[in-house]
């Protein structure tokens, strides 16, 4: 399905679910699990409410707009059993420090940046919604090696995939709605406006509870609250040309991207979206949800979270093999470094890491960049690996020396083995070679002799 006939549907269903009702639910619980602490972090020029609680990998959770981080309670109590969650309000919202300026999403990226360096987290993985996608968004722009993972959840990115589309859907009229009239104009009716948005993007309006409302309407009537907000879409102009100046001169995002969409708002729009901006997109759509995800669907949206950070965890250990599926342009963009464990060292030479750790027991996977004329002498290795050559002309033989054994012209697509303790050669000619090899960890090099050829 095309972007514009996702937006079509996706005003439909809006329209929709603005005219629906049910029986009220259920009062939500807005108090973190025991053991979660409070800290008022100096970050960037302000300063940020932050829970922290759990223990292992962190994580961190952003929050959107109608919202604040008390929304992500249940799955910040879900994955606090084996992650140390970290949820901030954003700049000017919640219970963070009151803000007047600072609110491009390049910017705020900055404000996570100094609450990860507080706390001592140096990479994360990293849950999003609403505005929150967009602060994500720059956070994994700016500092690719600080995110592990990242999840978008049901909004836009500005500037990214069919950006100009969304602005013009009649939902989003709020996106130019701001300034010291309309600031005026909501004072003392926060609750009138914000349940604008809590009815017509959700879809059923009683699915977003009545004791959800009641708790942010009161802060968001706080001093400040309303001009924040606001001032988070006033910055899309500003976040648009930032993002679009970013993949431009970078490239798509390379960590692994799960974009979920309410099916009655987003849906699959939102990986149309991510894959506008990311390499490596899993898409999941909510059915009964709108917009709201964490408040209409919490259950079906924490058990969709917790799947996919499982599902990209660490290479396991021993035998385990983890899922993963990526294409070719995903690993043509994936980082590369230099000759690391599981190469032959040789000066030059660039590795890409797909899977794994050649230094560490299980199964891996690797790419070696070759340079045109470049030699790797004769050499072993303590685990069996297998071979195939991606692109260029690569020569390959087994023995002590390549003067005294039979080379093998490789073009793309050719094989060959590696067995354990096996002396075996390569080299290039006037053509570099890309070569991919797997392994089972840990494995080494030995070098057994100088090779000439």
């Amino acid at each position: 399905m095309n972007p514009s006939s996702l937006l079509r549907q996706m005003v439909l269903a809006g329209a929709a679910a603005a005219a629906l009702g049910s029986p009220a639910a259920s009062a939500a619980s807005f108090d973190f699990p025991p053991g979660f602490r409070i800290q008022e972090v100096p970050t960037n020029g302000t300063t940020l409410h932050v829970r922290v609680g759990g223990t292992g990998p962190a994580v961190v959770l952003l929050h959107g707009y109608g919202d604040t981080g008390d929304m992500w309670v249940p799955l910040a109590g879900d994955l606090a059993r084996d992650h140390t969650v970290i949820v901030p309000d954003l700049r000017g919202m919640g219970l963070s420090a009151r803000a007047d300026s600072g609110f491009d999403k390049m910017n705020e990226a900055e404000d996570i940046a100094g609450v990860m360096d507080a706390l001592h987290t140096p990479r994360a993985d990293v849950v999003a919604h609403d505005i929150g996608n967009m602060v994500a968004f720059a956070f994994a722009e700016q500092h690719p090696d600080r995110v592990a993972k990242l999840v978008l959840m049901d909004a836009p990115v500005p500037g990214v995939g069919p950006w100009d589309e969304v602005l013009k859907n009649p939902l989003l009229w709020h996106f130019r709605f701001g300034g010291p009239d309309m600031e005026r104009l909501v004072a003392g009716r926060e609750r009138i406006y914000l349940d604008r948005f809590w009815n017509e993007f959700s879809a059923v309006p009683a699915q977003f509870p009545e004791a959800d409302r009641v708790h942010y309407a009161k802060l968001y009537s706080a001093p400040g609250r309303m001009h924040a907000g606001f001032a988070q879409f006033a910055a899309f102009d500003q976040d648009a040309i930032d993002n679009r100046a970013w993949l431009a001169a970078h490239g798509k995002l390379t960590m692994p991207v799960l974009a979920i969409g309410g099916e009655k708002s987003f849906g699959p729009m939102m990986a149309v979206v991510a894959e506008a901006g990311a390499n490596d997109v899993e898409e999941r759509v909510i059915p009964g949800a709108g917009h709201w995800l964490m408040e209409e669907q919490p259950a079906a949206t924490v058990a969709a979270i917790h799947e996919f950070l499982d599902a990209h965890a660490a290479t396991p250990a021993g035998d385990r093999l983890a899922p993963t599926a990526i294409s070719l342009d995903q690993a043509m963009a994936a980082p590369m470094a230099g000759a690391g464990a599981g190469t032959s060292g040789v000066t030059g030479l660039r590795t890409v890491l797909l899977y794994g750790d050649p230094a560490k027991p299980g199964p891996y996977a690797l790419e070696i960049h070759v340079p045109a004329n470049t030699a790797i002498a004769a050499h072993t290795h303590r685990d069996d690996r297998f071979a195939t050559v991606i692109s260029g002309a690569w020569y390959f033989g087994y023995g002590a020396k390549a003067g005294d054994a039979a080379v093998k012209p490789l073009t793309a697509g050719g094989f060959y083995t590696e067995p354990a303790g096996a002396p075996h050669f390569a080299f290039t000619r006037g053509e570099p070679a890309v070569v991919r090899l797997t392994g089972m960890g840990p494995s080494d090099t030995t070098y057994v002799a100088a090779a000439s050829h």
